[in-house]
């Protein structure tokens, strides 16, 4: 359920010359975010609830895309309410408003190597931005806003670590064990279909797989920097055949920043049936390092660690059988081919990205 009329015209009356509400439709793409096409009587915002409710880090989040628009990149930072400030809280709710950007999604497969290239740079100079951005300390911020090595991001905790260790197979092992009796027994009445089938089979292929592979398993992460966080087609809004829009900002944090740049081509250039286009991801990643500074042995290791964390990751399974929910659904069946053919194509993809 969205916000009601009442909310919305409060929350109007925060901002200068926004209007009074017309319509709010909920958008549905997205797997974690609830989102809205609000129309007012002066236009079109995208308004956000932000589910986490964390006003500090998202006002910070907010300062960062203000000053990364700044340098150039396409975003679309939130509207300023009247009082400067960007995060509207109502009835404990986190709300934020922003412009509304007309374009569409793509995927890797609508893009064309010269596509490609442009999206492996654009990541490469959103590093490097944020690289600028959160050393310094914006001009307005608070004292002790920027005490600490992050400068302006000091206080985001989006992301993973990049001292978290790698995924430990024992673990994986007792994992696929509680799925496999959770997928064998059903969920209460519900009778065993296809999908349970396929969840059967590729997690017994898995256990093997890491079985043959468990001595590869990678050290931590290295050159960790700001990074989006999460770099995805539904992330990233089109106009024509340009980038637009990068948006949710939300695990804005400090990961390895060459372990984004796989992961992000992983998703945009993962075909239906679980294989790599790899003819695309060469000119992306060739992009990426020299926009990024990044080098082979950098890229190298990310692929390593990707490929591991693929190997050892159940989130769509672990959504369905022990949250019950299916909204992942229809992205298994290639994901999990994807960890399979990877494995046996592995020298392939490594070299997809360093060459």
């Amino acid at each position: 359920m969205g916000p009601g009329i009442g909310t919305l015209r409060t929350l109007l009356r925060r901002y200068d010359r926004a209007g009074e509400p017309v319509s709010c439709i909920p958008l549905t793409e997205g797997l974690l975010n609830r989102g809205y096409r609000l129309t007012t009587t002066r236009g079109d915002f995208f308004l956000k609830h932000h589910l986490d409710g964390d006003q500090a880090a998202i006002a910070r989040q907010h300062g960062v895309t203000l000053r990364l628009a700044a340098l150039g990149l396409p975003v679309a930072p939130p509207v300023a309410r009247t009082d400067g400030t960007t995060v509207t809280v109502l009835g404990g709710r986190c709300y934020a408003l922003h412009p509304w950007v007309d374009g569409r999604h793509r995927d890797g497969g609508e893009l064309t190597r010269a596509q490609s290239r442009k999206l492996g740079a654009l990541l490469g100079h959103v590093h490097t931005c944020l690289a600028k951005v959160c050393r310094e300390e914006p001009p307005d911020a608070p004292p002790g806003a920027a005490e600490g090595p992050g400068g302006a991001c000091e206080g985001l905790g989006g992301g993973r670590r990049p001292a978290d260790a790698s995924a430990d197979p024992q673990d994986t092992y007792a994992l696929i064990e509680e799925l496999l009796g959770l997928v064998r027994r059903g969920r209460g009445s519900r009778p065993r279909d296809s999908f349970d089938e396929l969840a059967e089979h590729r997690l017994i292929e898995r256990r093997a797989l890491l079985e043959r592979h468990a001595h590869r398993r990678p050290a931590d992460g290295t050159a960790p920097g700001w990074v989006h966080g999460d770099f995805h087609p539904l992330n990233l809004l089109y106009r024509g055949g340009e980038p637009a829009a990068i948006v949710d900002w939300d695990r804005l944090g400090v990961q390895p920043r060459a372990e984004e740049a796989v992961r992000a081509a992983v998703i945009f250039f993962l075909r239906p049936d679980g294989t790599l286009d790899l003819a695309k991801i060469r000119p992306y990643a060739r992009a990426y390092r020299r926009a990024s500074g990044a080098d082979p042995a950098e890229l190298g290791a990310a692929v390593h660690r990707v490929w591991w964390e693929r190997l050892n990751d159940f989130w769509m399974l672990r959504w369905r059988y022990q949250l019950g929910d299916h909204r992942a659904d229809p992205g298994f069946p290639a994901s999990a081919a994807l960890t399979v053919w990877w494995t046996r194509s592995y020298e392939a993809v490594r070299d997809a990205f360093t060459e």
